[in-house]
């Protein structure tokens, strides 16, 4: 029986090491908080994770939360203009429903259900040291912490990283008391609101530790009048700028949330982070070689709501290739190939998210405005969320983007 070793209890760490376990692997998962911790903690992200990643999960018996979590159907743009105007404002049907799951309650759950399974639960916070002494005695060490230390030892990858400071400083609230869109009473949708040259409003529904919610997400360009999170330590504090920058900037959503009220004492979360691609594989002093997984390698600013989506494509392609391996060696050879694997998928959504962080090109802007008359358009656009590989096909090239749209006023 072949050992693994994981590093960090996330989406990705928790998803792979429940696979590898179900497969017959002896897997030990390493994390710095316990279960309890972090439930009761901080929320840690906003995901919304639409039907590929949903359906990984699905595979592995790990959508323990369906039933209750709200089934988000379409994915809607709106674009502020002067004095509260909304000059394109559309929804796009999704193919298969989405959802969110708060990451305490999916990321504790599925800790709780490794450990009842008889996997190896280490609560400690791991240095590059002690994978020093733990790569002689597993296998394959994975590290899919994506913050800290461990992190230090896969180096960026200049070719694909763009940008070597934040584009966005970001700022998280998850409340109760939000009233529906009017556009779409029948129905859950995350809504993308776009601010010009300011930034972005995500609110999307999900499912908390005290039931039903909804996230508020600014994205602020750095600088600008949403960039004021960053001193904000007192949670109602936070929660009322994130109203005002609504009032001021997005005022239809505004008028739902007047009744908004925090989860959670810990439910906010604001900070900011380069966009990074690094190398996939980390050499430790003794000479033993470690492998990056998920967003340790590729770290996607959160704009195009990826992040907990290329975790999970990231684990079943790492779980298919561990699998596949048999009983050769891990070898760095094999490291990369497996990476390159699920770069095939990740390298568009790297391209997208990177192109949305810019000021959008005029066929782009052309794009978003047809998208509110053309349904098939709308829709096109809201699934590339599902599979943004669907992108290449009209989203960077002029010419593409006005074929879709002639072929789509045609029908």
């Amino acid at each position: 029986m072949r050992k693994i070793l994981i590093v960090g209890a996330g989406q990705s760490g928790l998803q792979l090491a429940l696979g590898l376990q179900a497969q017959g692997y002896e897997v030990t998962l390493m994390s710095n908080r316990t279960a309890d911790e972090i439930r009761t903690g901080r929320v840690m992200s906003t995901q919304c994770m639409f039907h590929t990643a949903l359906q990984h999960e699905r595979d592995l018996g790990l959508n323990f939360w369906e039933s209750q979590a709200p089934k988000i159907e379409g994915l809607g743009v709106s674009v502020a203009g002067p004095e509260g105007a909304r000059p394109i404002d559309w929804v796009g049907r999704l193919d298969g429903y989405a959802q969110s799951v708060d990451q305490r309650v999916k990321m504790a759950g599925w800790m709780e259900t490794f450990a009842q399974r008889g996997g190896q639960l280490v609560i400690h916070g791991a240095a590059v040291s002690d994978l020093d002494y733990f790569s002689r005695t597993y296998d394959l060490v994975l590290v899919a912490a994506g913050k800290g230390e461990l992190v230090s030892m896969f180096g960026r990858d200049a070719e694909r990283s763009p940008y070597t400071e934040p584009q966005r400083a970001l700022a998280v609230a998850y409340v109760h008391g939000l009233g529906p869109r009017p556009e779409h009473p029948g129905f859950d949708a995350v809504r993308c609101n776009l601010v010009p040259g300011v930034g972005e409003l995500f609110i999307m529904p999900t499912l908390t530790t005290s039931g039903r919610a909804d996230i508020l997400f600014w994205e602020g360009i750095p600088g600008g009048p949403l960039d004021v999170f960053s001193g904000v330590k007192d949670p109602a504090e936070h929660l009322s700028l994130t109203l005002k920058l609504m009032e001021r900037f997005t005022p239809w959503e505004h008028a739902r949330a007047t009744k908004a009220e925090l989860t959670d004492a810990n439910g906010t979360l604001a900070g900011r982070y380069a966009p990074t691609v690094r190398n996939p594989v980390g050499r430790l002093p003794g000479g033993g070689l470690v492998l990056g997984v998920a967003d340790v390698v590729v770290a996607n600013d959160p704009i195009t709501g990826q992040g907990s989506n290329s975790a999970s494509k990231c684990a079943a392609a790492y779980l298919a290739a561990i699998v596949e391996r048999g009983e050769e060696p891990f070898d760095e050879a094999w490291m990369r190939a497996t990476f390159d694997a699920y770069w095939d998928t990740a390298r568009h959504v790297t391209k997208w998210t990177n192109a949305m962080l810019g000021a959008p090109p005029e066929h782009v802007l052309n794009l978003i405005g047809a998208a509110g008359g053309l349904p098939a358009v709308a829709d096109r656009f809201a699934n590339g969320f599902n599979d943004p590989a669907d992108f290449e096909n009209y989203f960077y090239d002029p010419e593409k983007t006005e074929a879709l749209l002639e072929g789509a006023a045609a029908q």
